[in-house]
């Protein structure tokens, strides 16, 4: 690390050069390529996927995506007024040019007239595609759209749902400027120099700029979900600044203690810079864990978070010491360089004055009282988490405005919200008798409670060459998508209804369609969630007994990070499955948690919060090496990392938080969940529970066999006084970063 840091101080114009290169290069390419954002479910050994395939292999013109082209009238006029149906009919055929578009059926022929609601007001036309939704990208979601709202008029609306035109919707970057607003705000009230205020933002922009452009290029090869670049933008732009700050307040403090300003910038770097490089290693590990669930949608989104941290973490230990050694003492605030001039050096924090140093006094004198009550509110702020519910918010959820949201509201006011998600019945028929039974099957379920209406069965040829058809049937239930009731029918269906309409008759029906996707989705998640949990506090585990040469530490660490988790999850539900305070961040309703939130979530949350486990401990192992005195120790790295700790995670809370600002409702719970988590875990557990059990283990904290201390490679961040022995000064010099 002193080597790196060393040769980017002295070539900062080549190191800034080259990273100018690397961002106009990667923005570039990605103007050049565009982007192919899409949001791609794909599990197999589920009733929704065989669906999709036994559509596929029979009969592929109708075994894509369904859209629904919803549209109204106003002032008197009906929907079967002759104006509107030369409208409609004109914009359908203009639809069915369209690519991956089968033959769509009119509303207004006898097959379809059940697609008019009584009043002659609401109509909506059902689009079959000949592929999956996965397979389409943004561009042709908004040349759909474009096509099917063209006729629209003063006296006829027309908008468009599915999962095709979910993608037109304009994506909202409008928590981006909030948060680097309020970080630079933070920094200047931490710093007292605008050029220290500026250079983490500086740093972590030039990261996410880099890595916008990359996964922006990746979306060709790997698919990844429209919100990618938003979610990169919100953990990157957090952990970018946090670790900047890291580093940025470490060399202020060397240059305090007297040190010039390349060997302050290369101690920095070798230090903190440490701790920053295994804490960003511990967050990708985290993020690419996600790949051992064995779900396609999360290989694209795990990727993506993982550049732009793995991008922020370079740049901060290679672009930042650059942009130090340029600016020089201009790094300190004015208060520090009169000070420095009026006292000469000193080591900032060895006066024991402060709140932090007082607060470490109170922990070291009581730690169970303060553990206890620590521990009190995390756990009323993690009871919630006991009534989560995952499944997918529908498009009644999108922001107001956009087509999805538009024309989810119309078809409910016209028809009901269960038909913004029908469910798709869908058998392999061979025999007359077969076809009496997927009647037999349309009736019974036309007749279970939560079904609004059933649409006459459709028998389509198959494409194999085989006698065979496909059956396919509409089931429309009374609830939305997202309701637990409609979760419940799904169930239903497959378990009872359906067996028992086809006895022992050897036909097979499925129940597909997106929302039984997304249904589908959840359970596979949730399977498997245990599984990720396990493999990423494992190899978590593994990477810091190695650094800390301790088995109780990583221990503990997982354990409060699972709390922290635990506790970010009960915010969630609070705020959006009950409506705690919903409606101050524009969420009118409420919604159940996103599948994917658990295993996402967990990633960053969990990544982030053993950064500042590495922080903390660092300093206490530190201190440890020099006195052997546990309470000391603990005592004093609390001490000196309280305040840094806690105002990097304010900055990431701001950050976090800034993201509710933007439309799409699931970056508004990872806003709230990844700010209520650092909140929790910042605060209450590393501030407390963590020293606090430290405190009362004693000794036991820094127990390591010897024979598996032998066995495990020595790797470590670096200690001061370590570094001091390298660099000639005196032990304890410069003490691990205080904001001053």
């Amino acid at each position: 690390m002193r080597t790196l840091a060393g040769w980017c101080v002295r070539h900062r114009r080549l190191v800034v050069i080259l990273w100018l290169v690397v961002l106009v290069a990667s923005l570039t390419l990605v103007k050049s390529v565009g982007t192919a954002y899409t949001n791609s479910f794909s599990f197999p050994n589920t009733q929704s996927s065989d669906a999709i395939k036994l559509l596929q292999a029979a009969a592929p013109k109708q075994s894509g995506d369904i859209e629904q082209i919803v549209y109204a009238t106003s002032g008197g006029a009906k929907v079967t007024d002759p104006a509107i149906e030369q409208k409609i009919t004109t914009m359908i055929a203009k639809v069915e040019a369209l690519p991956h578009v089968a033959p769509v059926v009119s509303p207004y022929s006898p097959e379809s007239a059940h697609d008019i609601n009584p009043t002659k007001t609401v109509a909506f036309i059902t689009v079959t595609l000949d592929q999956q939704f996965s397979g389409l990208t943004q561009p042709e979601g908004k040349k759909f759209v474009a096509t099917a709202t063209a006729p629209a008029g003063h006296d006829l609306r027309i908008a468009v749902t599915g999962q095709l035109a979910e993608l037109s919707n304009k994506q909202s970057f409008g928590g981006t400027l909030p948060g680097v607003i309020l970080a630079l705000a933070v920094l200047l009230l931490i710093f007292g120099s605008i050029f220290a205020a500026l250079l983490p933002l500086i740093s972590a922009l030039f990261a996410l700029g880099t890595a916008i452009g990359i996964i922006g290029t990746l979306s060709h090869v790997l698919k990844m979900p429209v919100f990618s670049p938003e979610l990169v933008l919100l953990i990157g732009l957090g952990v970018g600044v946090d670790y900047a700050l890291f580093i940025v307040t470490r060399h202020r403090q060397g240059l305090v203690a007297g040190r010039d300003v390349e060997d302050s910038i290369v101690n920095a770097v070798n230090t903190s810079g440490r701790a920053v490089l295994f804490a960003g290693i511990i967050v990708c590990i985290a993020l690419l864990g996600m790949f051992a669930l064995g779900v396609s949608f999360l290989y694209g989104l795990a990727v993506a978070a993982a550049i732009g941290v793995l991008l922020t973490m370079i740049a901060a230990l290679t672009l930042l010491p650059a942009l130090l050694g340029f600016i020089g003492t201009k790094v300190m605030s004015r208060k520090q360089k009169t000070n420095l001039a009026e006292n000469g050096p000193r080591i900032v924090g060895a006066d024991g004055k402060g709140f932090w140093p007082k607060w470490a006094d109170r922990v070291q004198r009581r730690p169970a009282i303060s553990a206890a009550v620590a521990l009190m509110v995390i756990v009323v702020l993690a009871l919630p988490f006991f009534s989560l519910r995952l499944g997918s918010a529908d498009q009644g959820s999108d922001p107001v405005g956009t087509t999805t949201r538009t024309a989810y509201d119309m078809l409910a006011k016209g028809f009901g919200p269960g038909f913004n998600g029908p469910l798709e019945l869908v058998s392999v028929v061979s025999t007359p008798a077969a076809k009496n039974t997927i009647a037999t099957v349309a009736d019974d379920v036309r007749k279970q409670p939560g079904v609004a209406s059933v649409a006459p069965p459709i028998f389509l040829p198959s494409k194999t060459g085989s006698d065979a058809d496909v059956a396919f049937i509409n089931v429309y239930p009374t609830t939305s998508p997202q309701a637990a009731a409609t979760t419940n029918l799904v169930y239903h269906l497959r378990d009872d209804t359906i067996p028992q309409a086809v006895g022992h008759s050897g036909v097979n029906v499925l129940v597909g369609g997106d929302t039984a996707i997304f249904v589908d989705f959840a359970k596979v998640l949730s399977a498997k969630l245990p599984l990720f949990i396990a493999l990423v506090v494992l190899l978590s585990f593994i990477l810091l007994s190695i650094v800390f040469r301790s088995l109780v530490i990583p221990l503990t660490g997982a354990a409060m990070n699972l709390l922290s988790i635990g506790a970010a999850f009960g915010i969630l539900v609070a705020v959006f499955q009950w409506g705690y305070a919903g409606s101050l961040i524009g969420v009118d309703q409420t919604v159940p948690i996103e599948s994917f939130l658990p295993v996402m979530l967990f990633a960053i949350v969990f990544g982030l919060s053993m950064d500042y486990q590495v922080f903390l401990v660092s300093r206490m192992h530190e201190e440890y090496l020099k006195s052997g005195d546990n309470r000391v120790a603990v005592r004093n790295g609390l001490a000196a990392t309280g305040k840094t700790v806690t105002a990097a995670a304010l900055i990431m809370i701001l950050v976090f938080g800034s993201f509710i600002l933007g439309g799409q409702l699931v970056i508004k719970e990872f806003g709230i969940g990844l700010a209520g988590g650092i909140l929790v875990d910042a605060v209450f557990i590393r501030m407390a529970v963590v020293p606090s059990v430290m405190m009362m283990l004693g000794k036991w904290n820094w127990w390591f066999p010897s024979w598996l201390d032998r066995a495990l490679p020595k790797v470590a961040v670096e200690s001061e006084s370590v570094a001091s022995k390298s660099t000639g000064a005196e032990p304890g010099s410069v003490h691990e970063p205080e904001l001053v």
